[in-house]
């Protein structure tokens, strides 16, 4: 049984960090594309994407982000991260990692995940 499991979650303030941990299960680690979207309040079964992170550890990140989230991957722990710095209001969502296999091209396209986790909330206030 895959699992996804999401911590690292917060209340913070304008310009803070967080890092966000997933720690996967179920499937051959380093044999997966890693990705990490979030959920914006009040919109319903729309995604963004944040970053994501092949089995070779190509990144990609969305423009949003760029220069502010550090997308990473431990495999000997089989989890990923998400290092998120000078946070802002409008970072404030709720945040899903997700993995698939190995394989193809797009790593923000969260329609090629297969797995997803519970999901973790991260607000940011000013």
């Amino acid at each position: 049984q895959v699992q996804l499991a999401e911590s690292g979650g917060d209340s913070v303030q304008v310009g803070g960090s967080l890092k966000l941990s997933c720690v996967v299960s179920g499937l051959p680690f380093g044999d997966t594309c890693l990705g990490w979207f979030r959920q914006f309040p009040g919109v319903e079964r729309e995604l963004g994407a944040i970053a994501g992170i092949s089995d070779i550890g190509t990144t990609s990140y969305a423009d949003s982000v760029k220069g502010r989230f550090t997308i990473s991957r431990d495999n000997a722990k089989n989890t990923l991260f998400l290092q998120m710095n000078n946070l802002s209001p409008e970072d404030t969502a709720m945040y899903y990692c997700a993995s698939r296999r190995s394989g193809g091209t797009s790593l923000l396209n969260p329609n090629v995940y297969s797995y997803w986790g519970q999901g973790t909330q991260v607000t940011v206030s000013s």
